[in-house]
């Protein structure tokens, strides 16, 4: 007890409790900042949301850039906030922070020729970023894997494919990306026809399904440009292919498209005109006299005479 005595007798409280106190100011001060810088953010986010609605589907990618803008910004405001926080309030506690940043910078030199695939991806990153290739929100297939984009970081992309697996690529990993939805999207369908249609009533009858499909309440507003039918796309095994597109506002594409088909069968159907199947024509021989023979001997048990 007197060694804690003499310790606590020893110490200065006036300079104990003013570094405290300006410690305290100190988090005080970065806190506010914090709070600050993400509340401006989340309403730069809630602004762009907000002009995206009034320009309608177009907007809606004003307000995907936003978001992933505003999250990368929420990390960066995040590390240098604890960073700074934590080099004044180790100078305010007595630590020397030069050489711990003379330390930090040497260190960081050999980290970094141990970490090249870090830096590879934290700069592969950065430039996937500020190039607005993809955002969250949107549909990618990256390096042959498709799913939406859930999450966009300077290190990492995550995407979640239709089946729920979240997949994680390294964005120093990523050798090809696809947009499937910046700014506008498209079902692309083929429609066989039997070849004793006319493929010009078949055309007739699509276009007709389109102008359907446009003036629908629900679907019409969904779809930019009006059905395209680009004609015969080639003349199959079994079938005559049509080849057409719909533009969609994105991500849109894949909903359109079931309705299309559903209504091209019932308007098919309607009209009589055959969407056919793969068939096969077999041609039976009458007479093969090596089975024959070889089903007399074995009957016979010897080979067959006369």
């Amino acid at each position: 007890m007197d060694i804690v005595s003499r310790f606590v007798d020893s110490l200065d409280w006036a300079v104990i409790i003013g570094n405290g106190l300006r410690i305290l100011v100190i988090l005080v001060v970065l806190w506010a900042v914090s709070w600050a810088a993400r509340k401006g953010l989340d309403r730069f986010q809630g602004r762009l949301a907000s002009k995206g609605e009034a320009l309608g589907k177009a907007g809606a990618e004003q307000a995907k850039r936003a978001e992933t803008l505003t999250h990368l910004l929420r990390q960066l405001v995040r590390i240098a906030v604890l960073v700074v926080g934590g080099l004044v309030v180790l100078k305010e506690v007595g630590v020397e922070i030069a050489p711990l940043l003379a330390g930090a910078g040497i260190l960081g030199l050999a980290v970094g020729f141990g970490a090249q695939n870090l830096v590879r991806d934290v700069i592969s990153g950065f430039f996937l970023i500020l190039e607005d290739q993809v955002r969250v929100g949107d549909v990618a297939i990256i390096n042959g894997t498709g799913g939406l984009v859930e999450a966009i970081n300077f290190r990492t992309i995550v995407l979640r494919d239709l089946a729920g697996t979240v997949h994680i690529f390294p964005n120093g990993t990523i050798a090809t990306l696809a947009n499937m939805t910046r700014d506008w999207s498209a079902y692309v369908f083929e429609i066989g026809i039997a070849y004793g249609e006319d493929s010009d009533r078949a055309v007739a009858a699509l276009q007709r399904v389109g102008e359907e499909l446009g003036a629908d309440d629900y679907f019409g507003p969904l779809i930019q440009e009006p059905l395209e039918v680009f004609g015969v796309d080639r003349l199959g095994e079994s079938s005559v292919v049509i080849k057409g597109r719909v533009k969609t506002w994105p991500i849109h594409q894949w909903e359109v498209g079931r309705e299309l088909l559903r209504r091209v069968k019932k308007a098919f159907d309607a009209e009589g005109i055959e969407i056919p199947f793969p068939q096969r024509t077999l041609h039976l021989r009458q007479e093969a006299p090596p089975f024959e023979r070889a089903m007399a001997e074995q009957a016979g048990n010897g080979p067959a005479t006369g």
